[in-house]
């Protein structure tokens, strides 16, 4: 429900533009494709809340599986919504294509390894509206207090554009080895699980 509410969020941002009478503007269409991706990540970050996680728990199948199937059955989704996002924008005011998608990839990977990380490190069931505050704040945080040689929300015009998603590329590195790295079991949690089979 969240993640579809996401979506639906995410298109009518996109398509915002297309609702004004006035020629699409390529600074507004880009802040809003970032605010779209936003809100998708928003619902994302709800993906693996889990009311029963401590009974699914000691089932045969792994978490770094049960995790897999979840975020495997989204990304087909995702890439749809995307390209309707993309698509919603009016021609004239779409920023380059590749760099907001990085922007977007960007987002996406860091709500779902926040919500990976929430799951790894705590015993919260529902870690969504935490990881989305944080992802909120982050980013509101990218926005207003970096420095400009370390900016990240810059505009097409801006000389620093290709440095700015140079920067953008390094951080969807660390978050998806991050979230890589997150699969795994926690150690005292399989210490746990060998001692409750013996």
């Amino acid at each position: 429900m969240s993640l579809a509410t996401g979506a639906a969020l995410g298109l009518l941002l996109a398509g915002a533009p297309r609702m004004l009478s006035a020629p699409a503007d390529p600074w507004l269409c880009l802040n809003l494709l970032r605010a779209a991706a936003l809100a998708f990540g928003l619902g994302l970050a709800f993906l693996l809340d889990d009311p029963a996680r401590h009974t699914t728990a000691a089932v045969p199948t792994r978490r770094p599986v049960r995790t897999g199937l979840r975020v495997g059955l989204v990304v087909p989704f995702t890439a749809a919504w995307w390209t309707a996002a993309l698509l919603l924008v009016p021609a004239q005011g779409r920023p380059p294509v590749g760099a907001i998608t990085l922007e977007a990839s960007a987002f996406v990977v860091l709500a779902l390894v926040g919500a990976l990380l929430a799951v790894r490190h705590s015993e919260a069931t529902e870690p969504g509206i935490a990881v989305s505050a944080g992802l909120v704040g982050a980013s509101f945080a990218a926005a207003l207090l970096l420095p400009d040689r370390w900016a990240l929300f810059v505009a097409t015009s801006d000389p620093d554009w290709g440095d700015a998603h140079r920067r953008w590329a390094g951080v969807l590195v660390v978050a998806a080895l991050t979230g890589v790295c997150s699969l795994t079991e926690p150690l005292r949690r399989r210490r746990t699980t060998l001692l409750a089979h013996r």
